[in-house]
């Protein structure tokens, strides 16, 4: 079945969010990457951090690591140009974190809508991705990135990364260890990376498998090479044939306020290895 942009089109526009409109419109349509950046900007605080339930499980206004994480995840893998986006964001970074490299959430965002998953952590605590993609952005300080690599030290380990079974999971690692340019064993963890990310994407059921293309996001990336020869084919065959009637794709969870983000991610997906 070809892929019907015009329904995915009317998808996002009912049901995404003002930001999830205007990213379709840049990525699909021609539209404005100054307006995207301008409502961006409607989600940060004068603290330069992220709020405003821009992450869909988090709803609170006050700047949260989760917030800024998602923020930092989307412009990396939608290529958007930052601009001035993340001025002042390390060091908002720098200011919640604790001693031990850990990230601080404030203790008010209990105070608003918080999907249960986040309930015991209240919030984002682990560094590791948002630095990471600081550094991809050029905007980690070297403070940022020692902090987070005594983090990584005492918290994680080759061993630990290899033992993770789901997928999604992996962007903390993938995040840090190819950004990251020199620390302790530094291959190692990249080595591990890998190989997880390899062996969690070959177990995957169908329904996540939309989840590999936020590690493969094009046909000469490392991941997609170290995959088994005709994998991303399938992934892709899998995608192809997943558009639902009323437009949108499923997220893995079948929780309908991702279906927007996820329509504009398998999107993305079959045009960068040209499906469509």
């Amino acid at each position: 079945m070809p892929i019907d942009l015009g329904k995915a089109r009317d998808f996002v526009h009912r049901q995404g969010t003002l930001f999830e409109r205007a990213l379709f419109a840049w990525l699909f349509d021609g539209g404005s990457l100054e307006r995207l950046r301008q409502i961006i900007r409607c989600y940060k605080n004068p603290d330069n951090g992220f709020g405003h339930g821009f992450e869909h499980d988090l709803k609170a206004p006050q700047s949260n690591p989760l917030a800024l994480e998602y923020l930092l995840a989307v412009m990396k893998h939608a290529e958007i140009p930052p601009g001035d986006l993340l001025q002042g964001t390390a060091a908002w970074v720098e200011y919640r974190m604790a001693a031990d490299g850990s990230l601080r959430n404030p203790a008010e965002i209990r105070d608003y809508p918080l999907a249960p998953w986040w309930q015991e952590w209240g919030g984002q605590t682990m560094p590791d991705s948002i630095v990471g993609n600081l550094i991809h952005f050029g905007c980690a300080t070297p403070t940022l990135v020692d902090r987070t690599i005594g983090w990584v030290l005492a918290n994680n380990s080759p061993e630990k990364i290899m033992a993770n079974e789901w997928l999604f999971m992996a962007y903390h690692a993938n995040d840090f260890f190819f950004a990251v340019e020199a620390m302790p064993n530094l291959e190692q963890y990249r080595q591990a990376t890998l190989d997880n990310i390899v062996a969690c994407a070959t177990a995957a059921p169908e329904n996540q498998l939309d989840t590999v293309f936020a590690f493969a996001p094009a046909p000469d990336s490392l991941v997609a090479n170290a995959l088994p020869t005709g994998f991303i084919d399938r992934c892709l065959d899998v995608l192809a044939r997943g558009q639902q009637t009323e437009g949108h794709w499923l997220d893995q969870h079948n929780l309908p306020q991702w279906y927007p983000m996820t329509t504009i991610n398998v999107l993305l997906a079959l045009r960068r290895y040209g499906h469509w």
